[in-house]
């Protein structure tokens, strides 16, 4: 690395959605997301950590610690150690400074597995597959190096584009004139201990493509369709709530404003579905309504305008000014209060594309996003070669929704096998 590249990160500012989630997170909250791919053959931990070591060194971005200022947290170049080890907790938890070196993510591996436990403060789920990826491939090429001798890696140079482009993009005249309702929060007894279920619905991706064609919609808004019309039967169905379901889809900004940055840069949309207005027992029904309601809040001026909220709230002088300790306390009881407004999350991270060389040695890839004490269940889903993996994140004892999700597909001759951590 060049001196002048290493003085350029001696520290930097947080960007826009990355400066809510040191206020927001706890050991509770973690605000965590994890990624995970299995190999075919065991792990070597010492292989790892050479990979890990080799991906940091064309993505320094990632060698950061979280230190705090007067007003904001800001990143701090964090040279220190990188601590591998095998996977002993639940996914998505807390990741403590203090037994990590400081660094904002987490490596473990278990049997055939590799994960990284990232928190949201660093990167979006985008750019930390680009960084995973490059682990994986690290790895490969020191694990089955007979077999990658002769073969030159066609290597994509990252030019640490750290901008905020929220900051560069979003409209200063942006106004919001919508009332929210808030949501149907999920009931049940939780799993005790603070443990986590993940629930792996791996889908056959191209019997999926078929229906989600058929049925004049995308894969995210069938899967969305599903998620409603499951929740709906597994746990709201039995209940006198006539609060609107609510899912929270998160939009990656990069595609709409052409983005490289490595930082955070995603809004979201809201899907409703209110039983007023449709029937939850018809697939049909609810397709209908998640369709429309994509169309509407993902055209360009919808996506500029929420995003253009967010940063302006951010960037408004009185809470600038307000102390760190004062903002953390104000956020903290603020989101008690939103949390209400939404069911879950449903996170969809795309298709893995991996080098042709490279795919005989992997078998599946997870992706997996922290579940807390509102929006009990959350999802998330990626897919690699010809299978989506839908996983349900979970702190609810019962698992009537991913049985009822895993019902819904199967009787629409979608082929589903499940796997868990056996929580």
């Amino acid at each position: 690395m060049r001196r002048k590249e290493k003085k350029e990160l001696v520290w930097r500012r947080l960007d826009n959605s990355a400066k809510i989630f040191p206020l927001s997170s706890s050991r509770k909250y973690s605000s965590v997301f994890r990624i995970s791919a299995v190999m075919k053959d065991k792990v070597s931990p010492k292989l790892l950590e050479k990979a890990v070591n080799n991906a940091l060194n064309k993505f320094e971005f990632f060698k950061v610690r979280l230190r705090k200022g007067f007003f904001w947290y800001y990143f701090e170049y964090n040279d220190k150690k990188i601590v591998i080890e095998e996977e002993k907790d639940y996914p998505c938890k807390y990741i403590d400074p203090n037994t990590n070196n400081d660094y904002l993510f987490k490596v473990t591996y278990f049997d055939r597995k590799i994960n990284i436990d990232i928190f949201h403060s660093l990167t979006d789920g985008n750019s930390a597959v680009q960084f995973f990826k490059e682990i994986v491939y690290q790895y490969i090429e020191i694990e089955y190096a007979k077999d990658f001798k002769n073969v030159v890696r066609t290597d994509r140079k990252f030019d640490f584009n750290i901008e905020d482009s929220y900051l560069k993009n979003y409209n200063k005249k942006a106004k919001n004139n919508s009332v929210s309702k808030k949501a149907y929060i999920l009931k049940g007894r939780k799993i005790p201990f603070e443990a986590i279920r993940a629930t792996h619905e791996i889908i056959d991706l191209t019997k999926l493509k078929e229906i989600s064609k058929q049925k004049g919609v995308t894969i995210t808004q069938f899967l969305t369709a599903v998620l409603i019309k499951a929740i709906y039967l597994g746990n709201m169905k039995n209940t006198t709530s006539n609060k609107p379901i609510k899912i929270c889809v998160p939009v990656n900004l990069k595609k709409y404003f052409k983005s490289k940055t490595l930082s955070n840069f995603f809004s979201y949309i809201t899907v409703t579905a209110d039983g007023k207005k449709v029937d939850f027992n018809n697939l049909d029904d609810v397709l209908k309504l998640v369709k429309s309601d994509f169309e509407n809040l993902l055209k360009p001026e919808e996506v500029m305008k929420t995003m253009s909220l967010n940063v302006k709230l951010g960037n408004n002088f009185f809470i600038r000014i307000i102390p760190l300790f004062m903002k953390q306390i104000f956020v903290r009881l603020s989101y008690l209060e939103i949390r209400k407004y939404t069911t879950t999350t449903f996170s969809n991270i795309g298709r893995i594309g991996i080098i042709a060389d490279y795919q005989k040695y992997i078998e599946d890839f997870f992706f997996l996003i922290a579940p807390e004490r509102v929006e009990k269940i959350k999802c998330s889903t990626c897919s690699y070669e010809d299978k989506m993996f839908f996983t349900f994140t979970s702190i609810l004892m019962k698992t009537n929704i991913e049985d009822e999700f895993k019902k819904i597909l199967e009787e629409l001759g979608i082929h589903v096998e499940i796997e868990s951590n056996g929580v």
